[in-house]
């Protein structure tokens, strides 16, 4: 039964994998407003009603490569080590971020990476659809670091805020030009001013 289960989840996987790797190829070559879901639908070669099982929205198609990074700033707080506070564990995580290239930190010049970045944040519809996604990250944050309280709350709003920026800052810089290598220095040193303030700010 247990393979069953595994086989199935890993179907289903696939499924979301293609879907959304079709959609946004379309999405890419012609804009996202001028591709409708039923093409997409059909170029995947799924019903549109299967479409939306996994999808619920035309956005999430997109947004899909960010479906495993809304609780990831909960389960590095989660996870820490005793020893280590929130704050630390975070910086430490977004700074591997930064030497691993994920594309969450703004911090990669792959042309792939860049075209899509084009897309989400030049389609108002998937910027607006992006921020509910970071609100998710919010709440789950805000439960991980003590219960989701007014407290945590606003914590959770504030450190979910400077990640956002140094990723959009990070990002900024790599499409005016710049590589991932000559902005690398200056996006860790930017991470550790912002972490800094956040402590001073916060005393986590």
């Amino acid at each position: 039964m247990s393979g069953d289960m595994g086989l199935r989840e890993r179907k289903k996987r696939r499924t979301y994998r293609t879907i959304s790797d079709t959609a946004i190829a379309l999405f890419l070559e012609r804009g996202f407003d001028r591709v409708p879901v039923a093409e997409v639908a059909a170029a995947a070669e799924v019903s549109k009603p299967t479409l939306f099982r996994y999808f619920p929205t035309k956005e999430d198609l997109v947004l899909h490569r960010f479906a495993d990074h809304r609780e990831e700033a909960a389960r590095v707080v989660a996870g820490r080590p005793g020893s280590v506070g929130p704050l630390e564990a975070l910086h430490r995580h977004f700074t591997g971020g930064l030497t691993r290239r994920d594309p969450v930190t703004g911090l990669n010049d792959d042309p792939d990476v860049l075209a899509f970045h084009r897309l989400l944040y030049g389609t108002p519809s998937l910027v607006a659809r992006l921020y509910a996604y970071q609100g998710a990250s919010e709440a789950a944050l805000a439960d991980a670091l003590g219960g989701g309280g007014l407290r945590d709350r606003l914590a959770a709003g504030q450190i979910v805020a400077v990640q956002r920026i140094l990723a959009e800052e990070n990002w900024r810089r790599i499409e005016a030009g710049e590589t991932a290598d000559a902005v690398e220095a200056d996006a860790v040193a930017a991470a550790g001013l912002a972490f800094r303030q956040l402590a001073e700010g916060l005393r986590l």
